[in-house]
């Protein structure tokens, strides 16, 4: 009996290491200069900027996980708030 809960334990340990840690609080709605200049097709309403490069993200929810993608313009260009090198 004691087999089986430990058993029960691991996996429940297991599964809470897989929640979705690339959620951040501060994801919200695109502002209307971003949608004006983003290509269709990308959901703009979970959107923040990546603090390593400074480039606008959004959420994409996929069929196996949730991840933050690039916002790009419709000639495939990332969104950024400062000028990359």
């Amino acid at each position: 009996m004691q087999m089986k809960w430990t058993l029960a334990l691991v996996g429940l340990i297991g599964l809470t290491a897989c929640a979705d840690s690339s959620s951040s609080g501060n994801a919200g709605p695109a502002s209307d200069r971003l949608r004006e200049v983003a290509a269709p097709g990308q959901d703009l309403s979970r959107v923040k900027v990546d603090a390593a490069n400074g480039c606008y993200v959004y959420e994409y929810r996929g069929p196996v996980e949730t991840t933050y993608l690039p916002v790009r313009t419709r000639d495939g260009r990332p969104v950024c708030t400062r000028k990359q090198s």
